[in-house]
């Protein structure tokens, strides 16, 4: 059997983070390029404040891109941008699981707990 080595994990993590960003630059563009294929004729009326709480629930973003809005594809992409390095703190707990090295784990592990308990409370620093 082939043993993983660091430098394995290394560039797997590297082409995850690559991926992730231009994944999501590619999903931002296409949903901006919806949006003004759509709205680009639209005149901005700053004088009123218009409510988008349809996207503020991840169901209404996937509402949204499923109904091709610009604006959900666009958060999308954004959400996408912000998940790529919770990401690479997976794959670098997942990394240090096949080298054998605990601490590293747990000590991953406890990092990614605390930034969903950050996540699902909605407490910052």
């Amino acid at each position: 059997m082939n043993k993983l080595k660091d430098t394995d994990i290394q560039a797997t993590i590297g082409w995850v983070l690559r991926t992730g960003v231009i994944l999501s630059i590619a999903i931002v563009l296409f949903g901006g390029a919806v949006y003004i294929y759509r709205h680009g004729h639209d005149i901005a009326n700053y004088s009123t404040f218009k409510d988008e709480s349809d996207f503020a629930q991840l169901t209404g973003i996937i509402n949204g891109i499923l109904t091709f809005r610009g604006r959900a594809i666009i958060q999308g992409g954004i959400i996408l941008l912000i998940a790529t390095p919770i990401i690479r703190v997976a794959f670098s707990a997942i990394g240090f699981l096949f080298e054998k090295d605990y601490l590293y784990t747990g000590i991953t592990l406890l990092v990614l707990l605390i930034i969903f308990i950050s996540m699902l409370s909605g407490h910052t620093g």
